[in-house]
């Protein structure tokens, strides 16, 4: 059976137990019974309230982490789901490249950040700081002024991990995202963007949502070429994205304008060379980005053909 495993990382003082006590007040285990690895322990502890249908275990040192240990522990807690709180000083690829059981599916990774002192980490721990960055679906900076706001938002960190949510939490009670309307997850200062496989995703929904940003830059990318049979001539190649599950796939698509995209069959591989427009076309029924092709020849599939978030 497998069995999801929420992680939360982050180091010393950033907030990782208070978040987990808000977690189970907030009903994560009421119907779910759960083991909860303890890997750290700071000034916050647990409250006992907010324990019940969760097993608690304390793990000292990293090297008692291993795969055994943790089949162990599924042997004895028969959890349903696990919430493991990682010391900041570990190595998270370690964690899922030689610790965790095949059927312990690392489901979330949540790195929290004292914003006050990531400066800090970051400069003197790099490395560890920049792995629970690169590897996070959520990032919470806790503690957050208008000053800290301003430094965390000129760094752009949605240039590090296009994929994570990122929410600063301030001093005063109220949250906010990291992300305003005005930040791109790409650097476009340069009119020229090479789209990697792995971003396709992320490009496609930031192009639809703000055609106007990349409104005369050159892009290149790989896509499935696609014929439309609704609107006669136009070509709309994309890719297939999951969305939830490998039932639930979508084709994101792009309206293409160029000579000699007709000699392309429907789902043939091409790499494609193109400027975007803003402008209103058909098949959007609105205005989006209509891509016109400089270049586009037959390329090979790349190694994940769908397109994840």
């Amino acid at each position: 059976m497998d069995i999801p495993v929420y992680l939360i990382a982050g180091f010393l003082d950033a907030g990782k137990t208070s978040f987990i006590n808000g977690v189970l007040h907030d009903g994560f285990a009421s119907d779910q019974r759960t083991l909860l690895i303890c890997c750290e322990e700071g000034e916050e502890v647990y409250e006992p309230d907010a324990l019940d249908n969760v097993f608690t275990v304390r793990v000292e040192k990293e090297e008692e982490l291993t795969t055994e240990y943790c089949k162990k522990l599924e042997k004895l807690y028969k959890p349903k789901q696990i919430i493991m709180e990682y010391n900041g000083m570990w190595n998270i690829p370690r964690l899922y490249q030689e610790v965790l059981p095949a059927n312990w599916i690392l489901y979330q990774i949540m790195t929290l950040v004292e914003a006050g002192t990531f400066e800090m980490y970051t400069r003197n721990m790099g490395q560890l700081m920049m792995d629970k960055i690169l590897n996070a679906d959520m990032i919470i900076f806790n503690r957050c002024d208008e000053a800290l706001r301003q430094s965390l938002r000129s760094r752009n960190l949605r240039m590090v991990n296009r994929r994570a949510d990122i929410f600063l939490e301030n001093t005063d009670g109220t949250s906010e995202e990291y992300v305003t309307p005005d930040m791109a997850p790409f650097d476009l200062s340069g009119g020229k963007l090479a789209v990697s496989d792995e971003d396709y995703g992320v490009w496609y929904v930031d192009m639809m949502d703000n055609p106007g940003r990349y409104d005369g830059v050159e892009v290149t990318f790989k896509a499935v070429m696609c014929h439309s049979k609704k609107y006669k001539g136009v070509h709309c190649p994309g890719r297939f994205a999951m969305v939830c599950c490998d039932q639930d796939m979508q084709f994101l698509a792009l309206v293409c304008k160029g000579e000699g995209l007709e000699q392309f069959k429907n789902r043939q591989w091409v790499e494609i060379t193109a400027v975007v427009k803003k402008e209103y076309d058909q098949a959007y029924e609105a205005e989006g980005p209509v891509l016109y092709v400089r270049e586009i020849h037959g390329c090979e599939k790349p190694k994940e053909e769908a397109v994840t978030f």
